[in-house]
């Protein structure tokens, strides 16, 4: 069976649909996998072992720019690029009317979440198959029920298995050191400056240097603030491309991160994740990784750096704390 999975953003999205991938891969083994995802984002799906083409798509810009005859023509270029793969199914695991609406170019069935279920119920008129699945799981959850329900096989109860590896990227820093993921798209998401500087100073004071990511001129200069607050002991990063920053988590002691795509990857990478919530219910999209994943705060939540640390203590993170 050949299947294209769609599922074009976000990162943190992406991340939460690669468990069903390896679901899909124990449970039809001959299978052969392929993704269609935003080509910022393509980086992660294809570090999945049983992925074997991500397919790449540009439509946010797209969608700015419908009118263009650039836009018709990358469309058409798409379209006949998937029409030339006999795909048996397509698997609409966005649920979006954007994503079916793209499902639909490969020319094959497209199968999704049904319309009780579906994040836009009207997606669900794109699909020839649709599946039952409960809005008030988390994520992960969801994306493992569609495809258990759309192939067939039992809806897996184990712990999810991300099934992504990354190569370390030379970083010639002082380690060990953990991960500060302090920039997400929406300013209420944001953890105090002050606060990521005080989880900083205590983890310089147990021999942890801290590294500081950022993605705009917006973070880049917040990252310095927090820098110059914790010290000689906090290093802020050039940008980089996902998988190369990818890389630096595989390494990290631990990864702490606000509500944003990365703090997930860290998680599937198999690094001691806290994620941090200020103004989202990580009850439904928060870091899902058993045993090395915590969450702390809530909507209105700003949690305190003290519990940010009792929560790398019971991931038994750092093994001074």
């Amino acid at each position: 069976m050949r299947i294209l999975i769609v599922k074009t953003s976000s990162l943190g999205d992406i991340v939460h649909n690669l468990p069903a991938v390896s679901d899909m891969a124990a449970h039809l083994p001959d299978a052969h996998i392929d993704w269609l995802a935003e080509e910022a984002f393509a980086d992660i799906p294809a570090l999945h072992p049983a992925v074997r083409t991500v397919h790449t798509i540009r439509l946010r810009e797209w969608l700015r720019a419908p009118w263009r005859a650039a836009t018709w023509r990358a469309v058409q270029t798409l379209k006949e690029r998937l029409q030339a793969e006999p795909y048996d199914v397509v698997l609409d695991s966005q649920g979006l009317l954007k994503s079916a609406a793209v499902a639909r170019l490969a020319g094959q069935p497209v199968w999704g979440a049904d319309r009780l279920s579906a994040r836009e119920p009207l997606a669900a008129l794109f699909y020839q198959k649709g599946v039952r699945v409960r809005r008030d799981q988390h994520a992960v959850t969801r994306n493992r029920t569609l495809a258990a329900g759309a192939f067939g096989y039992p809806v897996p109860i184990g712990p999810p298995r991300y099934g992504i590896h990354a190569s370390p990227t030379a970083h010639s820093g002082p380690k060990p050191y953990w991960v500060a993921l302090h920039a997400t798209s929406r300013a209420a998401k944001l953890w105090p400056p002050e606060h990521w500087v005080v989880l900083g100073q205590g983890l310089a004071r147990l021999g942890f240097a801290t590294l500081l990511p950022s993605g705009t001129d917006r973070e880049a200069e917040a990252a310095r603030v927090i820098a110059a607050g914790i010290g000689p002991s906090a290093t802020c990063l050039p940008r980089m491309a996902i998988r190369a920053l990818a890389g630096v988590l595989a390494e990290a002691a631990a990864v702490v991160g606000v509500d944003t795509g990365l703090v997930h990857l860290g998680a599937a990478l198999g690094r001691p994740t806290v994620g941090i919530y200020c103004d989202t219910d990580p009850l439904r999209t928060g870091v899902f990784a058993e045993g090395q994943a915590v969450n702390v705060g809530g909507i209105g939540a700003h949690p305190s750096p003290t519990e940010v640390m009792a929560a790398l203590a019971r991931l038994e993170a750092l093994p001074c704390l």
